[in-house]
């Protein structure tokens, strides 16, 4: 199943109708929403939607729809998560199939529609994807002693004159998307403290992502750019780019790396068995690879383990809400 890519104006007007279709349910009893979409509730106070209180609005799809983050060229997940895919057929009794998507909007989307059941979002648009798309995080990747996390780093090219961030002042420097956590709103937060600040001391450039963000420097058509040390590292990984050809200006702390989620709206019975399924899968030897010798899916709330992701988003006032969604997906889409 292959997304279609859309032109910018008409994914945002697609957007935009979806998610102002569901208005008309605010008046649904609900003791406590949150920051929650209108259409969905949470009284158990986790800060994830609850299940519907109606067993009749249960989904118990014949076939899971399955997807990770877009961070990268996406054909190379879908290999890479295969034998995770037969080991969650199996252990649902369910088809499952994956779902290449081209953006975060589109991934979000997907699961709000429906048409998405599992799937591993971004560290910045899991925000999005809890509020707007009743996602409920589980697990992210890991090893026994804790979950992996990521750092951002600041890159330039190693035969650059750039030695300190403050060099970076008027130059090009690449942002990968607007609701990026490593990538856009942490930079806007950690850099000004070390002598840099976006849209002040420089144009923020959106690449789309990551890797194009790396492969940008590395071309030239960037002087630097943040980026997910993970996908700095995995490119490094593969052969993609050489990691003597850039030069590291700053790390920050770490922060938890992609999240994987289901639709909140599953049949309880089928939400144990996905639940069990990554809890207990043991990733292959080329998952190891693909993913910084990670070797299972750790468990994690959203709650407390994205409790920092969302002091950054809140320190640079992104709000998890409708407007926020169009306001920074606007951003993002325009740029493209």
């Amino acid at each position: 199943m292959r997304a279609k890519i859309l032109s910018p104006l008409f994914m945002l007007l697609i957007l935009a109708a979806v998610l102002a279709a569901p208005l008309g349910l605010a008046a649904q009893e609900c003791a406590n929403r949150g920051s929650l979409d209108p259409m969905f509730c949470d009284e158990d106070l986790d800060l994830v939607a609850d299940p519907p209180k109606d067993p009749a609005k249960f989904k118990n799809p014949d076939t899971l729809i399955f997807t990770y983050t877009p961070v990268e060229d996406p054909a190379v997940y879908r290999d890479v998560f295969k034998p995770f895919m037969d080991y969650l057929a199996e252990a649902t009794g369910k088809k499952v199939v994956y779902y290449t998507v081209h953006s975060n909007a589109a991934q979000i989307e997907a699961m709000r529609s429906g048409r998405l059941h599992v799937a591993g979002f971004s560290t910045g648009p899991t925000g999005f994807a809890v509020n707007l798309a009743g996602a409920v995080p589980i697990a992210v990747k890991g090893g026994p002693d804790g979950f992996q996390g990521y750092q951002l780093v600041f890159i330039v090219r190693s035969d650059s004159p750039y030695q300190t961030l403050a060099d970076l002042k008027g130059k090009k420097v690449a942002h990968t998307s607007a609701s990026s956590n490593s990538g856009n709103l942490a930079p806007r937060v950690l850099l000004p403290k070390e002598g840099l600040t976006p849209e002040q001391d420089y144009e923020v450039l959106f690449s789309g992502k990551h890797d194009q963000s790396v492969l940008g420097v590395a071309s030239g058509d960037y002087d630097g750019a943040p980026v997910a040390s993970d996908v700095f590292d995995r490119m490094v990984a593969r052969g993609t780019v050489k990691g003597e050809d850039f030069r590291i200006l700053y790390r920050s702390a770490t922060f938890p790396t992609s999240s994987f989620a289901y639709a909140h709206d599953l049949h309880p019975d089928l939400v144990r068995k996905i639940v069990g399924a990554f809890h207990t899968y043991r990733f292959t030897p080329e998952m190891k690879k693909a993913f910084g010798d990670a070797d299972r899916f750790y468990p994690i709330t959203y709650k407390v383990d994205w409790d920092v992701v969302r002091m950054i988003a809140e320190g640079t006032g992104t709000s998890y809400s409708r407007g926020g969604f169009e306001k920074e997906f606007a951003k993002e889409l325009q740029k493209q």
